[in-house]
């Protein structure tokens, strides 16, 4: 008979369990990579270059005298120093990345195909408008399907991500309050306690002070609270719907209702999209700006590929002041309104020197076009969908934050089952690294105490979200069983093991030095 020391994996009742450290730092095929500052082959280089045909005597005091600090790598070299570097590291090509509200989802490739087409990966913002037709023809379709999508009457594209977003609509609504000479009396913003921390970091940056408002017991926003600060002191509410807590709000025409008759704006944070796109129109629901991260909803790189984007959609009140530019298509075809004189007296002004990210643009119109409207709808379907199967698997061993009724597209637990094992919602996390999965977002949102906070996206399958509940299930068990030592000491199989997080913060190192003895130029 045997037993089981990993899910579904049998191991031999005399087996030894403890593993001795390797004599090279490598484990199996996951080598040990030295940082490229501490490899080998300072006086060699993987690029003939011809000779200087100059000594560079004419440079003076500008000579270089000391060596440039940087290791010479062939080719072979350098592959592997990326890869076995990669090899450190999650990715969402290797597994599930179960972050909530942050959708990590599958880039599909077709995207990125798109985005390296001549016309669209060559370009620059300074050539003249006549070369770059098909470009602005782009910008201007992927505009529609924003404004399509949301039932909002203008976009801004520039913003460069969410929080870049929040930037352009609380900016947008503090030129809309100035035209109205309202502005040095409307001071305030009302954040929920759930919120995101940009939220009520981006208010404050604008000049706004901020107001927090209560949420109820079953985790929504609380419209007496919120009706109580409402005046004519507050120049807008901020909101994410769906929440930070994974559920949609109920009352949202309510609170836009309230807002709206106060004369302040409604902004709504627009991270979870990807749960309603397709079935719900924000614009609908009286919303006035919102943010639409292109990497959560429309599957561009999270993170990566270079600069982000984040879409901002604005309601008929608050289109005169979106910030240059945008894009107009008329008899001379398609143009680009930039400057005051050019019909835009009312913008805020500029959020970046150009016309934003063309790739990002690229990659999110391809997602749009290749799942057509029947497609995004089963996007926020299947996103739903996913959420609550996690929190119907996991539901009788883990407690649900907020147990009644379905969640929207992420499932959050408390640590209220931890309660007697001596085990933290960090231990539990890093048990998951052994397990070869990236732990949930943890202690987020704030509201909730030891929050385990879990979105499988639409882009998993049944097979990888039950191989993922399983681990669940399995170190859930191990923890209700008493196996504190698997937990305490975990990560015990990752490339580093457990960091003095604390340490770590008040004491980190930012500058590499030399290994003592070494002769290497730092």
């Amino acid at each position: 008979m045997s037993t089981m020391n990993t899910v579904g994996r049998p191991t031999a009742p005399n087996q030894v369990q403890t593993k001795p450290a390797t004599l090279t730092g490598g484990r199996g095929l996951l080598q040990n990579e030295a940082l490229i500052f501490e490899g080998d082959g300072w006086g060699k280089t993987g690029v003939d270059l011809p000779e200087p045909k100059t000594d560079g005597s004419d440079l003076g005091e500008l000579v270089r005298k000391d060596p440039i600090g940087l290791p010479g790598l062939s080719e072979p070299e350098t592959m592997r120093h990326y890869v076995r570097l990669s090899q450190k590291n999650h990715a969402i090509d290797l597994a599930i990345y179960p972050l909530g509200s942050c959708t990590m989802k599958h880039n599909p490739r077709l995207n990125e195909k798109m985005a390296r087409l001549p016309g669209f990966s060559d370009i620059h913002p300074l050539q003249p408008i006549s070369t770059v037709q098909g470009a602005l023809e782009l910008m201007d379709t992927l505009a529609h399907w924003l404004k399509t999508l949301t039932g909002m009457p203008a976009v801004a594209l520039s913003p460069k991500a969410g929080a870049h977003g929040e930037l352009c609509g609380l900016m947008a609504i503090r030129a809309a309050h100035e035209a109205s000479g309202q502005h040095e009396k409307r001071r305030k913003v009302l954040v929920p306690t759930s919120a995101h921390g940009t939220n009520p970091a981006t208010a404050a940056f604008v000049g706004y002070s901020v107001v927090e408002v209560a949420q109820t017991e079953d985790g929504r926003v609380d419209v007496a609270d919120l009706a109580s600060k409402l005046g004519d002191d507050v120049a807008a509410i901020m909101v994410t719907n769906p929440n930070t807590c994974g559920l949609f709000e109920r009352d949202i025409l309510q609170i836009s209702r309230l807002t709206h008759e106060a004369g302040a704006y409604f902004y709504c944070d627009g991270a979870n999209f990807n749960a309603i796109v397709g079935r719900v129109r924000p614009g609908d629901l009286g919303v006035d700006a919102m943010h639409i991260n292109l990497h959560k909803t429309f599957s561009t790189p999270h993170g990566g590929g270079g600069p982000g984007a984040g879409p901002v959609v604005l309601s008929e009140a608050l289109a005169p002041f979106a910030p240059a530019p945008w894009v107009v298509h008329d008899e001379g075809g398609y143009r680009l309104i930039e400057r005051e004189e050019d019909e835009a007296e009312q913008a805020f002004g500029r959020l970046c020197a150009f016309q934003g990210q063309m790739g990002m643009y690229t990659r999110a119109l391809s997602y749009m076009m290749s799942h057509g409207a029947d497609g995004l709808r089963q996007v926020a379907e299947d996103a739903v969908l996913n959420a609550n199967y996690i929190k119907a698997r996991l539901g009788d061993l883990m407690s649900a934050a907020f147990p009644d009724g379905p969640c929207m597209h992420e499932a959050l637990f408390d640590d209220e089952w931890l309660k007697g094992t001596d085990i933290t919602t960090l231990d539990f996390a890093k048990a998951m690294i052994d397990e070869g999965f990236h732990p949930m977002t943890m202690y987020f949102p704030l509201v909730v105490h030891g929050a385990m906070l879990i979105e499988p996206t639409e882009t998993e399958s049944k097979a990888e979200l039950d191989r993922f509940i399983e681990a669940m299930r399995a170190l859930a068990g191990a923890a209700k069983a008493g196996d504190v030592d698997r937990f305490k000491g975990a990560p015990f199989h990752a490339p580093l093991k457990r960091l003095d997080e604390t340490r770590a913060a008040r004491s980190p190192v930012l500058r590499w030095t030399a290994p003592e003895g070494s002769n290497k130029a730092a």
